[in-house]
């Protein structure tokens, strides 16, 4: 029986030549249309030569570096159809088609709980690692984390397996072993013009929806189909390792 893969948070990565940080702001995502002028700030807005970043209350958050514009969203217990980073990071493209559009990276992150931590971390050591004896050095038990990459006919597919941890979201001292997946889709983006270029990154966006079901049939299908299902409450926990204010740093891969 299949355990059941919890999405956590997409990222939508656009990567750029010389980006200025400063072109991103609430007044031009507003006036250009790029996102409702109805939606409620989460903090103030960030807005430096190096960084700026605007987060909604809605979990959306929107991050402009030197090399790339980052479109993150929590996609836990979200329907597809409420999934909009898609079209935002299209818009914002749109809106500013004189960039040096460069990549285009499809970030996905989804957790398997596990009531052990000891099964947790056989998940790796056992299942996807070579026993050996290095696996006994050193006082304590292995940790791991596995590294995976694939060339799909659309594009490489990098695949990043680790042990991790989810503490209840009523600040209680309760733990929960999990396994994190976290992948991405990177597509490299050559036009001889700008409106080739922009139409092959809106070309790359639009496959989102098919990376999103090919991570999850790899992760279902190839990971965890001889792994026993174990049940746990979804709405009772939140990523250790994850922090919606710092949405930019969730996810380090690039193209």
């Amino acid at each position: 029986m299949i355990r059941e893969l919890i999405l956590q948070d997409s990222v939508i990565s656009i990567n750029v030549e010389k980006n200025n940080p400063k072109f991103l702001s609430i007044d031009i995502l507003n006036h250009t249309g790029i996102v409702p002028s109805s939606w409620e700030l989460a903090r103030q807005p960030v807005n430096t030569d190096n960084v700026s970043q605007v987060v909604f209350t809605n979990g959306i958050a929107i991050t402009a570096e030197p090399q790339r514009v980052i479109f993150a969203q929590s996609i836990r217990n979200v329907e597809e159809e409420s999934i909009l980073i898609p079209e935002i990071a299209q818009k914002y493209a749109s809106a500013l088609p004189l960039m040096e559009f460069k990549a285009v990276v499809v970030n996905l992150r989804s957790y398997v709980p596990f009531e052990e931590q000891d099964t947790a971390r056989n998940f790796i050591t056992q299942n996807l690692l070579y026993k050996g004896a290095w696996q006994s050095v050193g006082e304590a038990p292995l940790r791991a984390s596995v590294e995976f990459n694939y060339k799909l006919q659309r594009c490489p597919f990098h695949l990043k397996v680790m042990e991790a941890a989810l503490q209840a979201e009523n600040q209680s001292q309760e733990i929960t072993p999990i396994i994190m997946f976290s992948g991405s889709f990177s597509y490299s983006l050559n036009a001889e013009n700008k409106n080739d270029l922009l139409a092959s990154l809106h070309s790359a966006i639009n496959n989102w929806q098919s990376d999103l079901d090919e991570y999850q049939s790899i992760i279902n299908n190839k990971f965890l189909a001889q792994v026993p299902q174990q049940t746990l409450p979804k709405s009772e926990y939140n990523l250790e390792t994850s922090n919606n204010t710092e949405t930019n740093s969730l996810f380090a891969m690039s193209a």
